[in-house]
This record gives C-alpha cells, structure tokens and sequence, in this order.
C-alpha cells in the first residue's frame, strides 16, 4: 500500500509548458506515474510529451478526471496555482516551487485547511512510492517497494537516506518530502499519522533539521500516538544561532530550534536517532 499516492492518482502538471514542469513531466511519465495533462494559461490545445494542455485546472479536471496536481509554477504565481487547484477539487496538491512569499503561503493555509484538500509543500520534492507513482523531482531509481515510511524535510538527505535503505534491501512503501519553509501545507504529524494508519508500512524513517518545533510536536506525537519503531535522523548540529542554513525555516532563534533540543524531545519518545544518515538501516534492524 502507500499513503497520498499510487497506480491509481491521476496526475496534472500546472506549469507543464515550462522548463522544468516539461523536464519532470517527462520523469515522471517514463517512472509510470499517470500523468493525464497539465495546465497553462494561454496554452490550451497544446501538447507536451503526448499531454493536452489545458487553460485551467477545472477543465483539466473534467475532461481527465485527475485528483492530484503538482506545480512548477514561478513563486509569484504558486499561492494562485494552489487556490485554482483546491477550487477545481483536487485532492492532492504537491507544490515544488522554492521562494513562495510567506504572506502568500499564510493565505493559502488557512484556504487549504477549510477545504477537502491536501497540500504538500512548497519547496519540496514531492513524494515517491516505489514502483507506482512518482510525483515530484525524486530520482526513481534509489527506491525500491517495501516496508518503510520515509517522511523528510529536506530533499537531498531523502535521496541519501532512500538510497542507504535500498542498499541494505530495506524497501519502503511512500517517500515524502514535505518542504522546509516556515508555513508548509504538510507537517511530520501529519505524515506520522498516514504512515501509522498504513497497513504496510511497519517501520518509520523522520529526517528532520534546525529551526522551529516540528520536530518535538512529532515527538510528543510519537511517545502518545505510533506503535511503529521510528529511527530519525536531525540536520544541523554545528549551526550557528542566527544563520538561516538552506531552508527558509532552518534558523535558530532565541535559543529554541537547535538540534539537541530536537533529538533529546526524540529520543524522550523513544525514537532511535542515528549521528548520520548512513546509521538510519542499521537503527531499523
């Protein structure tokens, strides 16, 4: 099984006419992900990669009957993909886009949470599960089906950590990278919970770094709510306070965010956390 996406999500792309909305469209065509269209403004009637294009997501969605989006749009025109793609009644809405203002993004939470939408992201590569769909910029080839869960913040540490699994023969059922900007539409509690409910999924990978409290809310979630082993692994140790450190949320600010707060709150919970992403495997066994 998996959690958000399968064989069965019918995939749009707003932004496909784009550069790199065409690049990963291809991706993720040539993985098997059923992509059905995408969407441009101006461009309807057009084709890419053998996709029709649509003017906008709602007829994209009536003549395809897709379900889930994920854009490439520019950062200035993202908050507006998602509240086109949460009024068209997609289900599942993963945005890439890096340097969404956080004005917009404040905005666009509060829209999501009163729908019947999910949003992943933004800044984020999408997710991946293992021989069935492919949604985001996640290179295929290091992941393999299994039993593991893998939630992240950062998109290069997934790939290493996926990648270590797949070399230990440790498979795993979806792949999530939710994004490390300050307002994101999926958080690790919210991951934790799917992977929780997953029938399949038996054991759980969290990849974490410095900057806010995400971490400890998922270990509070963790000690009340999983019965699945967790192992974790948490970016930034040597961070200086202060210093915004890749994601726009990886900032220490008076005191709270660092790293040994986050892993002594997981390992209180009874998460095993490994001094590099190369120990996650051998955590699991």
């Amino acid at each position: 099984m998996a959690i958000l996406a399968d064989r069965n999500t019918r995939l749009i792309v707003q932004g496909i006419t784009g550069r790199e909305g065409s690049f990963h469209t291809k991706q993720m065509i040539d993985y098997g992900t059923n992509v059905v269209g995408g969407v441009t403004p101006g461009k309807g009637g057009e084709w890419v990669h053998s996709k029709p294009v649509f003017d906008t997501v709602k007829r994209a969605v009536e003549a395809t009957g897709a379900n889930a989006s994920i854009i490439y749009a520019p950062a200035a025109a993202a908050g507006d993909a998602i509240f086109e793609a949460v009024d068209a009644g997609i289900g599942l809405i993963v945005c890439i886009t890096e340097g969404v203002p956080i004005l917009d993004m404040m905005k666009v939470y509060s829209y999501v949470k009163q729908s019947n939408s999910r949003l992943v992201g933004p800044n984020c590569p999408g997710m991946l599960t293992p021989g069935q769909a492919k949604v985001g910029i996640m290179p295929g080839y290091i992941a393999k089906p299994g039993n593991v869960g893998v939630v992240s913040k950062s998109g290069t540490l997934t790939y290493e950590v996926v990648f270590a699994l797949t070399n230990a023969g440790m498979g795993q059922t979806t792949c999530l990278g939710i994004g490390g900007d300050p307002i994101i539409g999926t958080n690790f509690v919210d991951a934790l919970r799917m992977f929780e409910e997953d029938p399949e999924t038996e054991k759980v990978v969290l990849i974490g770094e410095i900057g806010g409290r995400a971490e400890v809310d998922a270990a509070e979630f963790i000690k009340s709510h999983m019965t699945k082993p967790v192992a974790a692994f948490i970016a930034g140790k040597s961070a200086p306070p202060g210093t915004r450190m890749g994601h726009a949320g990886a900032i220490i600010e008076g005191g709270e965010g660092t790293a040994t707060e986050k892993i002594n709150a997981l390992l209180s919970a009874g998460v095993k956390v490994a001094d590099n992403p190369e120990q996650i495997p051998s955590l699991l066994k």
